[in-house]
């Protein structure tokens, strides 16, 4: 593959039936066969979309997935139990999971859809993980003694999971972290649970990381565990590019940059777009950066969705035929 590669973060928004559908299972009003039936059609369109705007990575999506955290509580069920519903961010809410007690995998919880969807491309798709510390963060903890053992015990638990998707056959794996920068001082713990699933893994591993101080924490997210840090850059006016300039000896990574607003319905201009490009080509090399949305891209409208990663596409090319970039 070559320089400047074009890709998403993770989520993609659910089309109307799938929402209505998952509103029914849970109130019982269709089974298990017939959302997983929904399930894989949306997940169809979403790499149709993908396919058809001209992405080089891929997601599935996550159309199976009401929230990053709770739908990993829900398969960890001999050691975690959903709680009521409490705000994320807005009007949106999710039911907070709780580890109840020691926390181990019970088998594979995303290799199923993962396989499904790389079944429908020749392109590759990412397998999509959400990281130790960010669920724990984001749960209650009424078993463990310590933030650092409920950590690192979920760290092996994820790891477990990525392990499968590598004997699946991904060759990207990404442990999101959006919590990673919200409490400074843990910032080592992050560093210790990200390298128990990624050391040594057997595929290119990738963390998103979003929130938080970057500027307190940036000497940590340079040393994060993965071969690719994915960066919202566009809603921040690229001012992480600048700590990554001054960073540039410590910072050997690969970046996944983000040229494009998920959370503002006005679509950029290509114009915005590619001198948003050309930033992150006066810091890095084109084979070190990839170019994608700030943040995953659920809570837009499919329209809106599939037009943000269409302009990315157009924008990364006729960058790449300017600078006449392989």
């Amino acid at each position: 593959m070559s320089g400047l590669l074009t890709t998403s973060v993770g989520s993609l928004p659910k089309p109307d039936y799938l929402a209505k559908a998952r509103s029914a299972f849970a109130s019982g009003r269709i089974d298990a066969s017939e959302l997983d039936k929904l399930t894989r059609q949306a997940t169809t369109e979403c790499i149709r979309m993908q396919e058809d705007v001209g992405l080089d990575i891929l997601v599935h999506g996550e159309m199976e997935r009401g929230d990053m955290v709770t739908y990993f509580g829900e398969r960890l069920t001999e050691s975690m139990a959903i709680g009521g519903l409490v705000r994320s961010y807005g009007n949106r809410y999710y039911r907070k999971p709780i580890i109840t007690g020691e926390l181990r995998w019970q088998g594979p919880m995303t290799v199923e859809m993962w396989r499904y969807a790389q079944s429908l491309t020749d392109k590759p798709v990412k397998g999509m993980l959400t990281g130790p510390y960010t669920i724990v963060e984001w749960s209650f903890d009424e078993h463990y003694n310590s933030r650092r053992d409920a950590v690192l015990a979920m760290a092996q638990v994820v790891r477990c999971e990525a392990e499968e998707l590598v004997k699946a056959g991904a060759k990207f794996v990404q442990v999101d972290e959006p919590a990673a920068s919200t409490r400074p001082e843990e910032m080592d713990l992050v560093l210790e649970a990200l390298a128990i699933v990624t050391r040594g893994l057997g595929a290119k591993t990738i963390t998103h990381v979003c929130y938080g101080d970057f500027a307190r924490v940036f000497d940590h997210i340079a040393k994060l565990p993965v071969d690719q840090i994915d960066l919202e850059m566009a809603n921040s006016d690229y001012a992480l590019l600048e700590m990554i300039r001054e960073h540039r000896d410590e910072f050997d990574k690969e970046l996944a940059m983000g040229v494009v607003d998920v959370h503002n319905h006005v679509l950029e201009t290509r114009e915005q777009v590619k001198a948003g490009i050309r930033k992150g080509l006066e810091v890095l090399p084109p084979e070190r950066l990839f170019i994608d949305p700030d943040c995953g891209l659920k809570t837009r409208t499919w329209d809106e969705a599939e037009a943000k990663l269409r302009l990315i596409v157009e924008a990364t090319r006729e960058v790449k035929r300017e600078l006449e970039i392989d």
